[in-house]
Formats: C-alpha cells, structure tokens, sequence
C-alpha cells in the first residue's frame, strides 16, 4: 500500500477543519447541561444558541426555527412525516412524490404509509423533469402532497431544479422538503435561493464532526406534530435528549470557514476537477463522466466504463493509495445496484465517484491520475492473458 494516500471521498465525510477543532476543544472545556438553570447550565446554553444562531444565519432561518439532530439522515425521517403541517393548514400530508436520486435516508427514510409513496424518475443526466413532477402534481390534485427534492446529487453532484419546484408545489398548496447535504458549503444553498419549506444537512459534509444534523424551517408557520425523540422537551419538544454542545458548535465553525471562501473554493475545486476528468477519459476513452451536460457540484465527478467494473476499480486503487467510492458511501459494501443510476434509466450500471474538498490539490489529481492508469492497464492486461 501506498506511504501517503490520496482521499477523493468528501462526499462522504469531509477531513475536520481547524476551526471546527478548535471551537470544539474550547466547548469541551466548558462544564454544564444546557438545560440545567444553573451558571455552568447557561454556559453552556449560550454556546448551543451561538451555534444554532450562526447556523440559521447562514442558510437565512430564524435560530428558534432550527433543530439539531444526530445527522441528516434522523433530520429526514424527522421531517418526512404526514403530521407536517404549514401554513395554517389542519390536515395532515396524504402524500409523498419523492425524486428517484434520493439519499438512501429519503427513500427509506419517511413515516408515509407505502401506498401513499410514489418516485419520479429522472432525466439521463440526473435531474428531475420539472413536467413530470408538475404532472405527479396535477395527479394528485385535491390531496396535501409534500415532495423531497435534494439540492445536489451525493453520487453525481448533479444540481436539481429546487427553487422551480418549489414554484410548482406551492402552487398545488404542497410542502417541499430539501435535502441540502451535499450543497451546503460547496454551492449557493440558503431558503431565500431554494424557496423550499425545509431544509436539512449535516455537519461531517463540512469538515465539522460527524454526529450533528440541523433540520431547518423556512417560516414560523411550520411545525411537526410527531417528533422522533420523545422525552425532556428538547429544542423546543422537537428533538428529546441532551443536547451536543461541543458537536454543534464545531458545526457552526466549520460552516463559517466555508462560506468565507465558498465562490473561490468552487473555482479550485473546478479546476481539479475539469484535470481530473481529463485524465480519466485519457485513460478510459469510453468513460461516461454522468451528468456532465448539466450543471454539477464543482467537487464531484462519477463515471461508468464498460467492461470495467466500479467496486473492483475503487479497490484496486485504494490498494494504490487513493480513496474513491463505488457510488455512494452509504451503499457501499452492499451488492444492491445504485437507486440513482436506476432513476437515470440504467438500473445495471454501477459508478466510480471521486470527490474533491478543502484539502484537495493538483498533486493529488496527479498521483490519481498516475494511480487510474496503472490500475487499468493491469486489468486490462489480465483480460487479455484471460
């Protein structure tokens, strides 16, 4: 195995950044229950509120309208409940569209019974038709429909078309539900942008620690009548259990430092990617790079080759050092084919991803580059032993 490796995996979790390292020694320092009324208490509840402050700042909610979770994943099977009410609307959700691309938290993730579940397909580059959800809509004309759109995809990085159908379900009086994981700190994702109801993230996207989630309200006018976690009264009786200062506020930091450089970040991150790309397809002529005729995270690239096998590939280059996923990380180790791939009209294909973050730079597009033709060639030569 390699001496020093190359890791391509951030959308899976992202390395943890100094600021958010930091922010978390110093709240591990301070002693207290951030519900006990006490001075240690309040110390620690000043911590959780400037967290959750700077949180709802950044994505344009109010503090008292976001919740802190464990991930994304409890956020979206918090949210994706029938007992979801907004806009002064007493009856509850009788529907769910949910876009075939979805995270594996969406898809599994809801408290709809199945028969009130239906997914939309996707195009051949990874986006949602805006006429197909517009005709589910009209479909369901007469029901509560909430729909689970996410902003970007986590295994091609493909950019859906949130803020149009937001336009579309509000017209039909529904709710529209974003996963915002893997947009947050890497594209423009905020509720003025997006125009969605809710929206959900995690922190270890970021570069904050793993185990912290928010999920987020546009407006005051919203709120759920089944909570997951049922207990102290928490975050406002939305989440019970004592919460994670030291996680939220590495969180929070680990935003901060994002958005600081997020428009020049997308131009790097573009760059190594538009070389990394252009080696793959110098070695794999036939690679189809997905979703590359629409717009993409500028971190992400994930392709398919015929006749090279996606798990085999990315095992083979972890034995050379470098750290890619067979798809999502969330699906790897299982034999499944992609639900997204499948959404996208090839339910046999299987992708490669690489994803590039705030460590990445050219000598690691390089040593890839060097690592994916090395492997290539050795498969390609057994073949031909064969």
């Amino acid at each position: 195995m390699a001496e020093s490796r190359v890791y391509m995996d951030y959308n899976a979790t992202a390395p943890l950044r100094p600021a958010a390292r930091a922010a978390m020694n110093t709240a591990m320092e301070t002693l207290g229950n951030p519900s006990s009324i006490h001075a240690e208490g309040r110390a620690a509840r000043a911590l959780l509120e400037e967290a959750r402050a700077s949180l709802a700042d950044r994505i344009g909610a109010a503090p008292e309208n976001l919740v802190f979770t464990s991930s994304a994943t409890e956020s979206a099977n918090l949210a994706l409940t029938p007992e979801l009410y907004a806009g002064g609307r007493t009856t509850p959700c009788e529907a769910l569209l949910i876009a075939g691309g979805e995270h594996p938290c969406v898809l599994k993730g809801s408290r709809f019974p199945a028969a009130a579940i239906k997914t939309l397909p996707l195009e051949t580059e990874g986006a949602l038709s805006l006429d197909t959800l517009a005709k589910a809509l009209q479909e369901l004309a007469g029901k509560r429909v909430m729909v689970a759109l996410q902003a970007a995809n986590h295994e091609t990085g493909v950019l859906q078309p949130v803020r149009q159908a937001a336009e579309l379900v509000h017209a039909a009086e529904g709710v529209l539900v974003c996963d915002a994981s893997q947009a947050i700190g890497r594209h423009e994702a905020t509720f003025e942008r997006l125009r969605a109801d809710l929206l959900f993230f995690s922190s270890h996207k970021l570069g904050g620690p793993a185990g912290a989630g928010v999920l987020a309200f546009a407006r005051d006018d919203i709120h759920i009548n089944e909570a997951l976690l049922r207990g102290g009264g928490q975050e406002s009786g939305r989440r019970a259990g004592t919460e994670n200062v030291a996680a939220a506020t590495g969180f929070a930091a680990a935003l901060d430092e994002t958005l600081h450089s997020l428009a020049e970040e997308a131009e790097r991150l573009g760059a190594l990617r538009e070389e990394m790309e252009r080696r793959i397809l110098e070695t794999l002529p036939e690679a189809r790079i997905l979703g590359k005729g629409v717009e993409r995270l500028p971190n992400t690239t994930a392709w398919i080759a015929e006749g090279v096998e996606a798990r085999t590939l990315a095992m083979a280059l972890d034995l050379e050092g470098v750290a890619v996923s067979p798809g999502a990380a969330c699906s790897s180790g299982k034999t499944s084919a992609s639900t997204v791939l499948a959404a996208m009209g090839m339910p046999d294909a299987a992708s490669v991803r690489a994803s590039l973050g705030w460590r990445s730079n050219a000598k690691d597009v390089e040593l890839f580059g060097i690592a994916l033709a090395r492997v290539v060639a050795r498969m390609r030569s057994r073949r031909t032993a064969a």
